[in-house]
């Protein structure tokens, strides 16, 4: 049973200031794993002082000294890898060869690339008459949320470092031991005292308590676009930047001249990726009418040898769902699919077989799925794939469009430059053509219209945390 019951705060791990707890449930056992302490409001300002102390002279660090930093982390984070893994398993239950090669490689590669871009970044650049000053913004409050855990707190504490910020962290509570393993990588880092602070806590009261406090500069959040909104309402009085990952429900136009067998199983496979647990995953796959019989049967048997599984099981494709809750919202939808008329291919919301507890879900296929019914339109977050029919490209751009969110999209044909002028039409923040990564570590991450605002990783992710200052008569 871990108990982690201090927070990191001005370079030492001190008590809260309360007694509350909260317990850490294993996803695929149902078993308590261990207890945090519940941060408060006065947790918060003892860490957002620390943080803003820490940046009248960290924001003025040279360049040469952040590089050290971010290169003394990724050593002391590689060290760890391991260990990392087999935690983000068992909190959140990825299958652990998904913990290994995704969502711990997934944080190191952020603090890889942000060290590159630093590298060869230039904070000053001379106009004609006037000089631009690229500066840190100050102190940021970090949200973070459990379904990829190291790779949303890695790309903004790496940004956050390269601009010469500070911060306070706020994990998720229910994955908050990969955000205390970070803090001790953090801690053997070198960083000066400070500089990255992290608290611990409920979203209402600790993300409110940041969200809301005169002295945090920027907002840097990601989770669901309800969460997402309460942060930017708490952060408009003190007019702070706030940079949101919010919620997606992106679309999968494959095209008429693609390879129907390749671009359906590789669809079906990317959407079940880490549980379908991805902002970005692609959960509408539109298809021409004239292959959707034929799609089905594909994203069929693909779903079929989907194998379910206890996170440290050999052959384990996907694991549980990572919360009570969210499980309970997947049933939910699943079950409405089949009343508002979906034909229910495979899957539904009974436990697979051979379980008889977890958060565990079948692989679910739907067919016969109209843009307007709710699994089509809301967010799932779970292993559920909708298949859509269409006439004319024209038809399937307009139905990929047709959406509140827009994170990302996907386009596969057998002519790169129709998909590309496909990809072009459909408005979304990233768009992935015919399987090329649709989260490569440098390109940048954020989205259209409720999908949020702002951008994450690489040379933009440090822009996010940068001011521009012009200086007159240079």
């Amino acid at each position: 049973m871990k108990e982690e019951h201090k927070f990191f705060i001005n370079g030492v791990w001190v008590d809260p200031s309360s007694t509350e707890i909260i317990e850490v449930e294993n996803p695929a056992t149902e078993e308590i794993i261990g207890t945090i302490a519940a941060g408060s409001k006065e947790d918060i300002s003892d860490a957002v002082e620390a943080a803003k102390n820490a940046f009248a002279t960290f924001g003025s660090s040279s360049k040469d000294e952040r590089i050290a930093l971010l290169e003394s982390i990724i050593t002391n984070y590689e060290d760890s890898s391991e260990e990392l893994a087999a935690i983000i398993s068992e909190e959140m239950g990825a299958p652990l060869w998904l913990s290994k090669v995704a969502q711990v490689t997934s944080g190191l590669q952020h603090f890889k690339d942000t060290l590159e871009v630093l590298k060869e970044f230039d904070f000053e650049e001379d106009g004609e008459s006037f000089l631009i000053r690229k500066e840190p913004i100050g102190v940021i409050g970090m949200i973070t949320p459990w379904n990829w855990p190291m790779n949303q707190m890695s790309t903004k504490v790496a940004s956050a470092i390269a601009a010469g910020c500070t911060m306070v962290l706020k994990p998720s509570e229910i994955s908050p031991f990969c955000g205390i393993h970070l803090a001790k990588v953090i801690e053997k880092s070198d960083l000066p005292n400070g500089v990255f602070n992290l608290v611990n806590g409920l979203g209402p009261v600790v993300g409110d308590a940041l969200s809301t406090h005169p002295d945090v500069d920027m907002m840097h959040f990601t989770g669901s676009t309800r969460a997402g909104i309460a942060v930017a309402q708490s952060s408009a009085p003190t007019v702070k930047r706030v940079a949101q990952e919010l919620g997606g429900k992106s679309a999968n136009i494959i095209l008429d001249d693609a390879d129907l067998e390749k671009a359906v199983s590789a669809g079906v496979n990317l959407c079940f990726l880490n549980t379908g647990q991805s902002c970005n995953a692609p959960t509408r796959m539109l298809v021409h009418a004239s292959q959707y019989d034929d799609a089905v049967k594909i994203a069929k048997a693909a779903a079929e040898a989907t194998v379910v599984g206890y996170p440290n099981e050999d052959g384990t494709k996907i694991g549980p769902i990572s919360n009570r809750t969210q499980y309970e919202k997947v049933k939910r939808l699943i079950d409405l699919g089949v009343e508002e008329g979906a034909k229910l291919v495979t899957g539904g919301s009974e436990l697979p077989d051979g379980f008889e507890k977890g958060f565990f879900v079948k692989p679910t296929i739907f067919s016969d799925v109209t843009n307007d019914m709710t699994i089509a339109r809301e967010e799932i977050f779970g292993p559920v794939l909708s298949i859509l029919k269409y006439e004319t490209e024209d038809e399937a751009v307009e139905i990929a469009n047709d959406t509140p969110y827009g994170l990302a999209g996907y386009v596969q044909s057998g002519n790169p430059e129709r998909a590309k002028q496909v990809a072009n039409k459909i408005r979304a923040g990233q768009i992935s053509i015919n399987g090329g990564r649709s989260r490569g570590p440098s390109a940048p991450f954020g989205g259209f219209k409720t999908s949020g605002n702002g951008r994450e990783h690489g040379m933009l992710g440090l822009h996010e945390c940068l001011e521009t200052k012009a200086i007159i008569g240079n």
